[in-house]
C-alpha cells in the first residue's frame, strides 16, 4: 500500500485526485499507476488509477494471468474500476480509504448478472487509511474540486 501512496502523491503533484494503485503478484509489484487526464473541458473519466494501472500491465505483459494478482488502491475502487478488474480475473482488492460517493465494492455480485455470481472476491478495506485521507485533505484544500467537478 505504501507504493500505491507514492502513486497517489504523483497524482496530487499533477493536480489530480490523489488516487494511486499497484498490482502485486507473488509479492512483486507488476503494475503501478495513478489518476490522470481529468483536467479540461471534458474530463477523462476513464483514466482512474486502477484502469491506468491495469492497462499499463496488459500493454507490457498481454498474456499475464491476473487471477493471482492483488490490487492495492488508495481509494476504494469505483464500479467501473471494480468491474474492469473483476472481468480481468483479479479477485483480491485492498484499499486505504472508502469511497462513500462512488465505491463499487459493496455491490452484491449475485444481483448483477450471472457472469458475476460465481466470483469469489476478497475485500480488505482500511489499510493506511489515515495516510490516504491526508492526501485527500490536501487536495480539497488546494483545489476547488466542487467548482471544477463534473458533478455540477
Amino acid at each position: 500500500m505504501s507504493q500505491a501512496l507514492v502513486e497517489a502523491h504523483l497524482a496530487l503533484d499533477d493536480g489530480e485526485f490523489p488516487v494511486g494503485c499497484v498490482l502485486v503478484l507473488d509479492g512483486d509489484i507488476i503494475g503501478r499507476g495513478h489518476r490522470h487526464n481529468s483536467e479540461g473541458d471534458c474530463g477523462n473519466e476513464l483514466d482512474h488509477a486502477e484502469v491506468v494501472t491495469l492497462r499499463g500491465l496488459l500493454a507490457q505483459k498481454p498474456s499475464v494471468d491476473c487471477k493471482g494478482i492483488t490490487a492495492y488502491s488508495t481509494m476504494e475502487p469505483c464500479l467501473m474500476c471494480y468491474a474492469t478488474m473483476l472481468l480481468s480475473g483479479i479477485r483480491r482488492f485492498v484499499w486505504a480509504y472508502e469511497d462513500i460517493m462512488g465505491g463499487g465494492t459493496s455491490l452484491p455480485l449475485n444481483a448483477v448478472a450471472p457472469l458475476y455470481e460465481e466470483m469469489r472476491v476478497e475485500l480488505v478495506p482500511g489499510i493506511l487509511r489515515q495516510e490516504s485521507l491526508a492526501l485527500f485533505y490536501q487536495f480539497f484544500q488546494k483545489y476547488s474540486y466542487w467548482q471544477d467537478s463534473l458533478l455540477e
